[in-house]
């Protein structure tokens, strides 16, 4: 099977990441093992998604992980043009969910699987698919972990193929998220002072929010700030819920609160921050009513990649890309999560962050083969 047969059929789940993954898995699986590639499943406490990784070559340590998600992100209220889970060439571009964000990479390292057996490989190249990166990368710290504890021989380098458009980008902010659900007080908004409205208590958090990034965009960058886009931690509302009528105050209110943090700022300074501001907001609103507050619960922390000295990962990949500038972005993956349990880490992969998570999303056949050619590049390299 060629890179593209795979990832039209990868495409063709649709792992949202509400919904289970164990397809795709059984997929990927019983495709290594048509080929006598051994894999292992991770499975979460539901049991109902799994992260499955496998070596390819010698059973000794020193090779190279190739690491991405199985999970897409929704497609609801999106105006697709096509069938979001059908692959579609046209235009020099293949369409589908997932085709950028991240199948299109895992396609290609599954597509090199037989180049990879046939090679006079010295070192492994591994192969690393998790679940649930799209809601807060929760699915590879097990998996990482069960790697690093079982029968796996620990790689020297990893590559997690997120789009970059092949450049090779050795630091990204991490960040940290608050699931937060407003308590209100219902009277009829004729009389309002009486009540206390969920969703306007709520709209001045959201507001401090805004604060947040005004001052963050009118403060001069720091040394390690200058190399990100846009240059300071930023916070954000994407999701918000609440109230029954126009003419009643709110009883309630949920929504979500993250903030995209620079590598060099401190998370925990961060949450004080965050809490601190929550119970401000909570005392005015138990003054007008005891029953009125604000519950929270901190739902992810998600380390940054940080820039290494001589990272063998950044060596490799620069040296079969090309690539010497330097590249940072503002993206969350899980390389933090790989590199905070000792291994080496870059991102590089095909596609552009831009087509992710859109409506009509795409990799171009142009970013498909250079993402081809750079894993060939890899197994020449642990020849």
């Amino acid at each position: 099977m060629n890179a593209q047969e795979i990832l039209a059929d990868l495409i063709a789940f649709p792992t949202v990441s509400d919904q289970s993954n164990l397809d795709l898995i059984a997929y990927v699986e019983t495709y290594l093992t048509k080929r006598g590639v051994a894999s292992t499943r991770v499975y979460d406490e539901t049991g109902l998604k799994a992260a499955l990784y496998a070596n390819i070559g010698p059973n000794v340590a020193g090779g190279i992980a190739l690491s991405g998600h199985s999970d897409v992100v929704p497609v609801a209220g999106q105006d697709w043009h096509t069938d979001p889970y059908t692959l579609i060439e046209k235009d020099g571009k293949l369409f589908g969910r997932g085709s950028c964000d991240m199948k299109g990479f895992l396609a290609l390292a599954l597509a090199a699987v037989p180049n990879a057996l046939a090679a006079n490989l010295k070192r492994p190249i591994q192969i690393a698919i998790s679940y649930d990166e799209e809601i807060g990368l929760y699915g590879a710290p097990p998996m990482i972990d069960h790697m690093r504890a079982g029968p796996l021989p620990k790689a020297a380098a990893v590559i997690v193929g997120e789009p970059t458009g092949m450049q090779v980008v050795t630091g990204h902010k991490g960040g940290i998220g608050f699931d937060i659900q407003m308590r209100g007080h219902e009277v009829h908004s004729s009389i309002m002072p009486e009540g206390v409205s969920a969703v306007m208590m709520a709209a001045k958090l959201i507001d401090w929010a805004n604060d947040l990034n005004t001052a963050g965009a009118a403060a001069t960058p720091t040394t390690v700030g200058a190399e990100f886009y846009p240059p300071y931690s930023t916070a954000h509302v994407g999701r918000i819920k609440g109230g029954t009528a126009s003419n009643i105050t709110a009883k309630d209110c949920r929504f979500d609160f993250d903030i995209r943090l620079l590598p060099d700022e401190d998370r925990n300074d961060w949450v004080d921050k965050i809490t601190t501001k929550i119970s401000e907001v909570a005392a005015k609103m138990q003054a007008v009513h005891p029953d009125a507050g604000i519950d929270f619960v901190q739902d992810y922390d998600i380390n940054g990649l940080s820039p290494e000295t001589n990272g063998l990962a950044e060596q490799i990949a620069r040296k079969i890309t090309g690539d010497n500038a330097a590249h940072m972005v503002s993206f969350a993956t899980e390389g933090g999560q790989f590199q905070e349990r000792g291994y080496s880490c870059v991102v590089c992969g095909p596609g552009h962050i831009a087509q992710a998570h859109q409506p009509n999303e795409y990799i171009s056949l142009e970013q498909f083969q250079k993402g081809a050619d750079f894993i060939d590049g890899i197994i020449d390299h642990l020849s």
